[in-house]
């Protein structure tokens, strides 16, 4: 083998890959910086008040004015505390979130890594988050951040189980586990009704609420409920180390959107399959129903009162856990014996 061939066959498609990386990590960064404002601007609209406003035009560059201000602060670790699990705690988040949209298909071959099996490494890297929160519960020496970081335990798991039957409805609807089959399986006549919002609607919203307990945001933000622990797991974290925590957050809550638009809404489908909106790229469609599920996320926080957590508890495991369950054994007998040929059969 000459240095070329090793050249065009290694080391070239290492380049690429890391070169699609790091652009996907600089847009996603900047997206959720907009984000972040765009939460902000919406509670206080719904509590009418203008909101971030002026750091930049219309406050546009607040989320960077608070990246600043993050970076450039000092870092204070407790004399108690565990100091490498206590910086490693935030780094972990950070990371996993961030390595989920390695998966993510934003329209026909945008996607890093096009696996077979996108939806069990989504799963597996939502599992995983939990570890974060339970490290910098632990490694605070707290009974606060201890606390949360159990109550967090407890909570995601048992959403997790709910949203795994999720999961299982929408493959056996598309006979597929990677993404961009599931999308293409809802490419149908009619559109928008031919997606899996309609006929696995139980589903979609045992989605939209487990995603919302998954990711800690309110009426389930009981992990950093300041009534009770001050401010959750994150109590003793400041500056960069606290930034991280955030950012690793609405990564997660923007993963979660992105999950329900391929899941449910379509993907990158137009939602009339026919022209002027087919001209519209794929991206676009995309990131306008990511979008639209933030704000859905985005109003429920700002209306929606905090559960107690035995609400919690039994919200997850006494009704979405048997509808879930229903549900998979209903769609899998209408398949097997109802004579419901699903969209990649057809196919």
């Amino acid at each position: 083998m000459t240095a070329s061939d090793f050249f065009l066959d290694y080391v070239w498609p290492v380049l690429i890959i890391l070169g699609e990386s790091l652009l996907l990590l600089v847009v996603l960064l900047i997206v959720v910086a907009y984000v972040l404002l765009a939460d902000r601007k919406i509670w206080a609209a719904v509590q009418i008040r203008r909101g971030p406003n002026v750091v930049g035009p219309w406050g546009l560059l607040q989320s960077f004015a608070d990246l600043l201000k993050f970076v450039f602060k000092e870092p204070v670790i407790p004399a108690g505390a565990n100091k490498g699990v206590f910086l490693l705690a935030p780094l972990v988040t950070c990371v996993l979130a961030l390595a989920a949209w390695a998966v993510i298909p934003f329209n026909v071959g945008w996607v890093i890594a096009d696996i077979n099996v996108g939806v069990l490494y989504i799963f597996a890297i939502s599992s995983l988050m939990v570890y974060g929160v339970i490290m910098a519960g632990w490694a605070s020496n707290s009974k606060y951040p201890f606390l949360a970081a159990l109550r967090s335990a407890a909570q995601m798991v048992s959403y997790e189980v709910s949203i795994g039957f999720v999961f299982i409805t929408v493959l056996l609807m598309a006979n597929s586990l990677n993404l961009s089959k599931i999308i293409e399986a809802q490419n149908g006549p009619y559109g928008m009704f031919s997606w899996y919002w309609l006929p696995l609607l139980p589903m979609f919203v045992v989605f939209f609420v487990s995603a919302l307990a998954e990711t800690n945001r309110p009426p389930f933000d009981l992990v950093e409920a300041e009534s009770e622990l001050v401010a959750g797991f994150m109590v003793e974290y400041g500056s960069a180390p606290y930034m991280m925590f955030m950012l690793g957050e609405y990564v997660a809550i923007m993963t979660m959107c992105a999950m329900g638009t391929i899941l449910f809404l379509g993907g990158w489908l137009s939602p009339i399959p026919y022209v002027p909106f087919t001209w519209v790229p794929g991206i676009v469609w995309f990131l306008l129903k990511v979008l639209f599920l933030f704000f859905m996320f985005a109003m429920v926080k700002a209306i929606v009162p905090r559960y107690r957590y035995d609400q919690l508890m039994r919200l997850g495991w006494k009704v979405f856990l048997p509808v879930s369950l229903a549900m998979v054994a209903i769609v899998a007998a209408l398949i097997q014996y109802g004579g419901v040929a699903t969209a990649a059969a057809m196919k």
